[in-house]
Order: structure tokens, then C-alpha cells, then sequence
């Protein structure tokens, strides 16, 4: 414990090499998900090293890592639950928008936004439309057209300020109907 308060690295790797699987292993039992057990893990060994200092030699080091595995998974849960709750009221919002508009309203609607999107500058608009009507990620995009991520995430933001100022208040919902659903029903866009 004391090297580790130290910095030590050597006793950094023989407490991963100790407890990593058996850690993992609780924190399976906790979320019965392997890449969330793992990065629960990750992040307990990360904070640990981090907070080292802070570290009270006299405890046992064993119980310090699974009460932190622990309120890891605590914390992964509230974010998610969070996470869950804003995502529902978005979802009920969007059903009342869609049940409250008609279909030529609609239309009306994707061929405007589809217009400002035809309007976007030419390098802007085919990285949004490799992101939000083809589905690519932003690696893929990155790797297609040879071009820097944060070049890929500029642009589609870059885009969906310009749809913004363009559209203003009435289609915002639209556009997320249209690029945050797991569905893309209009795929005329």
C-alpha cells in the first residue's frame, strides 16, 4: 500500500495482476454485462492510481477495491437510470408532436428540411449525410473521406446549427425525430 502511495508502478501492475479478474468478476455479477463489468473495473483501477495518495495504508486494499467496484456500479446505474428517464421524456414529447401533426404537415416538413440540407456547404453536407442517412459512425466517416475525426464531428455540428438557424423553433423536434431515432422512417431525407 505504501508503494502505491509512493507511485510505485511495480505495485500499480501487481495489484491489476492481484484483483483485476476476480474484480471483474463481482462486477459481472453486478450488471451481467461483460464491457460494462470491464469498464467498471477500468475505471476503479484508474481512480485508484489517480487518488493514490489519498490511499489509508491500515485498510485492507482487498475491501477498498470491491466497496469501490461497488459504488462504481452505484454511480454507472444512477447515470444510466438518468439517462433513461431524459431519453423517455423525449420520446413522449416526440409522440405527442408526430400524433398532433398531419401527414401533409409532415411532409411539408422533410421537404423544407430536406431543401436546407441540399443547402449546406458540399463538405458539410455529405458527412452529414454519411452520419445521419447512411449511419455511418464518425471513424468510418473519417476513414471514407480521409479526413480528421474532430474534422467529422465539426462538420456535423457545424450542419446541425446551420438546420437549426435555418428551421428555427417549429422543426427542432423534427430534426431530432429524424436523426436521434434508432429507426430512420424517413429515409427520403
Amino acid at each position: 500500500m505504501e508503494s502505491l502511495k509512493n507511485g510505485d508502478e511495480k505495485a500499480y501492475k501487481f495489484l491489476l495482476n492481484k484483483f483485476h479478474r476476480k474484480l471483474n468478476a463481482y462486477a459481472l455479477t453486478l450488471v451481467n454485462d461483460h464491457s460494462m463489468a470491464q469498464d467498471i473495473v477500468q475505471n476503479v483501477f484508474l481512480k485508484t492510481w489517480k487518488n493514490r495518495i489519498k490511499l489509508n495504508p491500515e485498510f485492507s486494499i482487498q475491501s477498498f477495491l470491491y466497496k469501490s467496484v461497488y459504488n462504481e456500479f452505484i454511480n454507472t446505474y444512477q447515470q444510466n437510470k438518468a439517462m433513461m428517464l431524459l431519453q423517455q421524456k423525449y420520446v413522449d414529447s416526440l409522440q405527442q408532436v408526430v400524433e398532433t401533426t398531419d401527414e401533409s404537415s409532415i411532409e411539408r416538413m422533410l421537404a423544407i428540411i430536406n431543401k436546407e440540407i441540399q443547402n449546406l456547404p458540399p463538405k458539410c453536407q455529405k458527412v452529414f449525410i454519411l452520419s445521419k442517412k447512411e449511419g455511418l459512425t464518425n471513424i468510418e466517416i473519417a476513414e471514407h473521406l480521409e479526413i480528421s475525426i474532430k474534422t467529422v464531428e465539426a462538420q456535423i455540428s457545424k450542419a446541425f446549427k446551420i438546420l437549426k438557424e435555418k428551421l428555427k423553433d417549429n422543426y427542432n423536434m423534427m430534426l431530432f425525430l429524424l436523426f436521434h431515432s434508432p429507426q430512420k422512417e424517413y429515409s427520403k431525407i
